[in-house]
């Protein structure tokens, strides 16, 4: 049987360096095929020979190279496959979705204007891939920045998956779980659950919080129960906030490895390709990000 392939989307920027040096790693951890592309809608067919100065792929050759030459240092056995693509990015990349484990991007750090206004073809693969998307940031640690690093605490590594219960997410699991494993990490299982609005009442019962959160914990640890009985290697954290789902993710994903987030495949006509919560994790939060099509 042929080795599973992991592609990584280039376009030489520093975050699809990035996005190369964390795929090259998954792709060593599972003995994987590690795929370079790099599409370029003006590839040219060229004899073989063709002198340097004249050929006119030098560009798009160079993109790839030096992805090839940054792997190679730190992965030398691993087998790569550079791919070159003459066709627009986003169709290009949707279909190594559909043939690979994972598609691999690198993201940009946005600001809260260029959120809004930045056109991004990462978010517009993510939206529509059949399989999953990895979004990964230039320069990302989970370590604090040195002259900080005996102010702050740092959360034990761990894999954070997002979770919303409205409805079943078997992939998602899936691919939270197999990560957790393939790195010999905890698992940490994130809810948010917004409280009613009476509960924000001056005669508020004040346990409604606390009865909220514990319906949810259970529906969640019922949800969970499954997995982990499937792999018992995996201690799994289990976390329920009175929060919006956004919210909750945000605040607890700081220190993670890997965020995992869900995106439903049908959704109404007029919504959005992706969700609220796996918006604000593309564009806000610091670690990689998973994003899983799922229902």
């Amino acid at each position: 049987m042929e080795p599973e392939s992991i592609t990584v989307g280039l376009d030489g920027s520093v975050e699809s360096l990035a996005a190369a040096r964390w795929a090259a790693d998954e792709a060593e951890r599972r003995n994987a095929v590690l795929r370079l592309l790099h599409a370029w809608i003006l590839l040219a067919a060229e004899a073989p020979g063709t002198p340097p100065d004249r050929d006119q792929n030098a560009g798009a050759r160079q993109v790839v190279d030096r992805a090839l030459d940054e792997v190679r240092a730190h992965h030398p056995h691993l087998q790569i496959i550079e791919d070159l693509v003459g066709s627009e990015a986003e169709p290009a990349l949707l279909r190594a979705a559909g043939e690979s484990r994972m598609l691999v991007l690198g993201s940009r750090a946005l600001t809260m204007w260029e959120s809004y206004v930045l056109g991004d073809v990462s978010l517009d693969v993510v939206g529509r891939a059949e399989g999953p998307v990895v979004l990964v940031r230039g320069g990302w640690s989970t370590n604090p920045p040195p002259e900080f690093a005996d102010l702050v605490p740092r959360p034990a590594p761990r894999i954070v998956v997002g979770m919303s219960l409205n409805g079943p997410c078997e992939p998602l699991l899936a691919f939270a779980f197999d990560a957790a494993v393939s790195r010999g990490l905890p698992l940490q299982a994130v809810h948010g659950r917004t409280l009613p609005v009476h509960a924000y009442a001056p005669w508020a019962d004040p346990d409604v919080a606390e009865e909220v959160t514990g319906e949810a914990d259970g529906e969640l640890r019922e949800s969970l129960r499954p997995w982990c009985a499937r792999f018992p290697e995996v201690p799994v954290q289990v976390t329920v906030l009175p929060e919006s789902p956004t919210r909750a993710m945000v605040q607890t994903v700081p220190g993670a490895e890997l965020l995992v987030v869900g995106r439903r495949r049908h959704r109404p006509p007029l919504a959005p390709r992706v969700g609220p919560v796996a918006h604000a994790a593309i564009h806000h939060v610091a670690c990689p990000v998973a994003v899983v099509p799922h229902g």
